[in-house]
């Protein structure tokens, strides 16, 4: 596991060694190797979390050749923890903390700079988990759920996600799907306050035939690929679905195509980023 500072890895390998990871922190990459060698060879251990991250400074480009030869040893899932700039700013801003790369630059410079040195092992990811709008106890749930009963399987699991475009594009979706070109409901006095979730703007969004259109052909399409990535090996799959303040079109879109692919016997769920709790 790594990630940009201040995304919450720390919280995460909690949440793992909780489901009975053995956990270690900060591991020097050179002895990744080894430790996976240790790993495969004990009667105790049946899995293990390790945190790697720019504490290992410049050598980190090493990693994605590093992780080729732990994954001749063991089965290997990379996850990358990233949040919003503004985000992780405020966070740091809270705690009060120096950035890991310094006290001479600012936190904002100091994040452009480890996102530069993290780019490298951010493209081998398997897994991406944006937690800008997580806190302690929800990152905790999320790494829970998503990982404390995997089937041996692996069957897909797929979580549709309504967003906001004015509020940015998630970083962990796999699939995004713009649906501005909809009529808007946030226009129609009686639905300016309520959400997708509203029976009544759900059936706005839906009685015009681009709506019907557009899911029709969706759905054809996920219908299409999910099995494609079940055979390659894709335990989870991130759909979002943005409009413009992530509280009406895109609610109702991520409703429409959780349900009907949770029909077709698919494991679903959905999320609404944006939304108004």
């Amino acid at each position: 596991m790594t990630g940009i500072s201040g995304a919450g890895k720390a919280s995460a390998l909690k949440a793992f060694e909780d489901l009975g990871f053995h956990a270690v922190d900060n591991l020097p990459m050179e002895l990744l190797p080894d430790f996976a060698g240790l790993v495969g060879k004990s009667v105790e251990v049946e899995r293990a979390a390790i945190v790697v991250d720019v504490r290992e400074g410049t050598t980190l480009d090493r990693l994605p050749e590093i992780l080729k030869s732990v994954r001749k040893l063991l089965p290997t899932r990379v996850v990358f923890l990233d949040a919003q700039d503004a985000v992780l700013v405020r966070r740091y801003s809270e705690t009060r903390r120096p950035h890991p790369l310094g006290r001479s630059e600012t936190v904002s410079r100091s994040i452009v700079e480890e996102r530069q040195l993290l780019d490298p092992i951010r493209n081998v990811a398997d897994t991406l988990i944006d937690t800008s709008n997580f806190n302690v106890h929800e990152l905790r749930a999320h790494i829970l759920e998503r990982f404390g009963q995997e089937e041996e399987t692996k069957r897909l699991q797929v979580s549709c996600l309504s967003f906001g475009f004015k509020n940015g594009v998630p970083l962990d979706a796999d699939m995004v799907f713009d649906v501005r070109f909809l009529p808007n409901p946030h226009f129609v006095p009686e639905f300016r306050k309520l959400t997708g979730l509203d029976p009544g703007v759900a059936r706005y969004v839906r009685k015009f035939p681009q709506t019907r259109e557009f899911l029709d052909r969706v759905t054809d399409l996920m219908l299409y690929l999910l099995p494609h990535y079940v055979e390659e090996g894709k335990s989870y799959l991130t759909v979002a679905f943005g409009c413009t303040g992530g509280r009406h079109r895109s609610v109702m879109m991520a409703e429409e195509m959780s349900k009907r692919l949770r029909k077709a016997g698919y494991q679903v769920k959905a999320l609404h980023r944006d939304m108004p709790r």
